[in-house]
């Protein structure tokens, strides 16, 4: 069963950067599509980015430019860099992991971009 753990969110002021990371486990995750989807309050849950297992990424509009997806195969690892964070980023984000049929969710990780 595939796991995915979330980690690197938090609070920071606008302008600011974070790095997130998720950790995937229970498969071969070179199989898997990655991405990163988040959540704010009160509104469904949104695309931001993601990467295909050979590496091609798509962003969401709202945050190309300032966020990278990327992934390591070597450390069953997906990172997404977030750079110039605005408040309307304020969410709980969710690493996704995709293989034919199969879809996974990890529990996610919050991020407040707030002065």
């Amino acid at each position: 069963q595939v796991q995915l753990v979330e980690s690197g969110g938090g609070l920071v002021q606008p302008g600011g950067s974070l790095r997130l990371s998720c950790t995937f486990s229970g498969n071969i995750f070179s199989r898997y599509a990655m991405g990163w989807y988040r959540q704010a309050p009160g509104k469904q849950r949104e695309l931001v980015a993601t990467i295909t297992r050979g590496g091609s990424t798509n962003y969401a509009d709202s945050v190309k430019g300032r966020f990278t997806i990327s992934r390591d195969n070597a450390k069953n690892m997906v990172y997404l860099q977030m750079n110039s964070l605005k408040p309307d980023d304020t969410a709980v984000y969710f690493c996704n992991a995709r293989f034919a049929t199969s879809d996974y969710w990890g529990q996610g990780t919050q991020v407040t971009v707030s002065s």
